[in-house]
């Protein structure tokens, strides 16, 4: 199988010829330490993985926004992202810490006239086309990436207990800026499939490590029907396009609903959160896995001989007849040894079916 035929094929719940794998990348200073302990800047390489598909996105905006003027409260130490929101970078074994810059907005007049920038320009997406076959022609299978589809850069902008309290008091807000970014996140999802990217990545972090941080009719009102508006510009364009969803924590509850608006895979699918073994059983004829490796537990704290175990147990339950992109739930973090690491790697090649 080439590897572009190897990724769609496991995606699509069917046998392939060896279990894909994803280190899913490691963080600050967990690669520092990679590199001083391996002498590689290569964690890929290093562990003799290639990974079957590869990246393509949207260009970076030529326009200056100045989003500075929206921050009351800005510290000295912070830097802006592209969607206006600051942020001061946090340790190399944390993640950055957030200010959103409508915090203070009263008005849906205020949200409107927020500057976002504007994925429209052809510059930003005419070079998709051919990013696109360049990667078909390799053999691998092309996936964009949409992370922070929705709730997460609306947060961001607006802020966490702002936004949801938003959604009860001031559900003019609310709708005003999820709507701007839904039709932004549309146009994305419809150029990627007028590409011919084979797996669009969606995403937003709404479970907590066991419930949801909404209840669902409240996530499917705000979100679910949103993203919903996401899928269906891509499969107007590509029917067959894969749809591949990130959430960390417990999302149980809203899977049937995912898999409704036309969810074909989730990611990542944190055992410490659900069984992965259950999500199997219960949904493994409409959804295809990516993740399952906990990294709370045995990743971290496991020998190595009980990593290949669970590496194992995931094959042969989630993977069986296909269905699985075996991979740790998150960025690996310096509690992760590189025993262990290698024990995941090693365990995924023997039992997944990879010929040395």
């Amino acid at each position: 199988m080439t590897h572009r035929e190897r990724i769609l094929t496991v995606l699509s719940r069917k046998p392939a010829d060896r279990v894909p794998i994803d280190l899913a990348g490691f963080n600050r200073e967990a690669y520092r330490l990679f590199v001083e302990k391996t002498g590689s800047n290569n964690p890929w390489g290093y562990f003799g993985i290639e990974t079957d598909w590869r990246g393509v996105g949207f260009a970076a905006s030529k326009d200056k926004i100045d989003h500075r003027p929206f921050h009351q409260n800005l510290p000295e130490n912070a830097s802006i992202n592209e969607w206006g929101t600051g942020f001061i970078q946090g340790s190399n074994t944390a993640y950055d810490i957030f200010v959103p810059p409508l915090t203070y907005a009263q008005s849906v007049k205020e949200i409107l006239d927020y500057p976002l920038y504007d994925v429209t320009p052809a510059y930003r997406h005419e070079h998709l086309e051919g990013a696109v076959k360049s990667i078909h022609d390799a053999g691998y299978a092309a996936f964009a990436g949409m992370a922070c589809t929705i709730f997460e850069v609306a947060w961001q902008i607006r802020g966490f207990n702002e936004l949801l309290t938003d959604f009860y008091n001031r559900p003019d807000m609310a709708e005003s800026l999820l709507d701007r970014l839904t039709k932004m996140r549309c146009f994305m999802a419809k150029r990627y499939a007028e590409a011919g990217v084979d797996i669009l990545g969606l995403g937003d972090d709404v479970g907590m490590e066991h419930k949801l941080m909404m209840a669902p009719q409240t996530w499917y009102k705000w979100l679910g029907s949103r993203l919903a508006k996401v899928i269906q510009a891509a499969r107007d364009v590509n029917p067959n396009i894969i749809i591949h969803y990130h959430s960390d924590g417990y999302v149980e509850p809203i899977i049937p609903r995912l898999i409704e608006i036309g969810l074909n895979v989730l990611n990542p699918v944190q055992p410490e959160c659900m069984n992965p073994a259950r999500l199997k059983q219960l949904y493994g004829d409409r959804l295809a896995f990516w993740g399952t490796m906990g990294i709370q537990h045995t990743m971290p704290f496991g020998t190595p001989d009980e990593v290949r175990q669970e590496v194992k147990e995931r094959i042969e339950t989630v993977g069986k007849g296909g269905g699985l992109v075996i991979a740790p739930t998150h960025v690996l973090a310096p509690e992760v040894p590189i025993e262990n690491i290698a024990a995941f790697v090693e365990a995924a090649k023997e039992y997944g079916g990879w010929k040395n």
